[in-house]
C-alpha cells in the first residue's frame, strides 16, 4: 500500500492496521480499541490506577514513562520547545502547540451550539458551561458556585484575605492579577478606555460604563 519495508511478518501485520483501521485489542472496561496489545496494556493503567514510574525528586507517580519525562522538566526547568515566531519556550509539546495557535489563529475546537472556535479542548469545555449553566466549582465557605476554577480561587481569597499580587510602587496587595493591572494605572496615568460619546478616558471599564449612563440616561 505504501511501500514501507519491515523486518518480519509480525511488524508488517501491525503496520497494515494503519491502513485498514483494524483494532483487534479491546479494553473490557470502556471498549476502546487498539492496534497493538502493548498499547492496550498501557491504556489499562487509566482504569487500574497503576503508576509504575515514580519521580525521584518529588515521589509523584505516572502511568507512562513519557509522562514522567515531561514532568521532570518542572524540576529541571528545561524548555525544549521554542516558538519560531516570538521565541517563547515551553516544557511541554502540548503547551507549545496551543501557544502556536495564538500566532496562526487556528481554532480547531468548535462549539456545536454557537459555532465559536477555540485553541484547545479545555477552553471549549469551559465555554460549553455558558450554554449548559453548569457551575462545577463550589466555595466551601459560602456555597457560591463558579464555572471556572480560577474564579473560585480568586473568590476564596475574599474569605481568606489572601492578596498574592503586590504593587511594586506602593506595596498594596490584590486578590488577582487583573486588579493589580488596573491599580498600576493609578501610578502610570494610563487610561485605555475611551467614551464613544464625549472622548473622556478612564483607567478601567467599569468607570467608563458608569460614566456612559450620563449620555444614555
Amino acid at each position: 500500500m505504501c511501500g514501507k519495508d519491515f523486518r518480519g511478518k509480525c511488524d508488517l501485520t501491525i503496520h497494515l492496521r494503519v491502513h485498514t483501521g483494524e483494532k483487534p485489542y479491546f479494553c473490557k472496561i470502556c471498549g476502546k480499541g487498539f492496534k497493538r496489545k502493548c498499547n492496550l496494556t498501557l491504556h489499562l493503567r487509566i482504569h487500574t490506577g497503576e503508576k509504575p514510574y515514580d519521580c525521584k525528586t518529588c515521589g509523584k507517580g505516572f502511568n507512562y514513562i513519557s509522562t514522567l519525562k515531561s514532568h521532570l522538566r518542572t524540576h529541571t526547568g528545561e524548555k525544549p520547545f521554542s516558538c519560531q515566531t516570538c521565541g517563547k519556550q515551553f516544557s511541554h509539546l502540548t503547551s507549545f502547540t496551543i501557544h502556536s495557535r495564538t500566532h496562526t489563529g487556528e481554532k480547531p475546537y468548535s462549539c456545536e451550539t454557537c459555532g465559536k472556535g477555540f485553541k484547545c479542548s479545555s477552553e471549549l469545555k469551559v465555554h460549553i458551561r455558558t450554554h449548559t449553566g453548569e457551575k462545577p466549582f463550589t466555595c466551601q465557605t459560602c456555597g457560591k458556585q463558579f464555572r471556572h476554577l480560577t474564579s473560585l480561587t480568586v473568590h476564596s481569597r475574599t474569605h481568606t484575605g489572601e492578596k498574592p499580587y503586590s504593587c511594586k510602587t506602593c506595596g498594596k496587595g490584590f486578590k488577582c492579577s487583573s486588579e493589580l493591572k488596573v491599580h498600576i494605572r493609578s501610578h502610570t496615568g494610563e487610561k485605555p478606555y475611551l467614551c464613544k460619546y464625549c472622548g473622556q478616558r478612564f483607567s478601567n471599564n467599569s468607570a467608563m460604563t458608569r460614566h456612559s449612563i450620563i449620555h444614555t440616561g
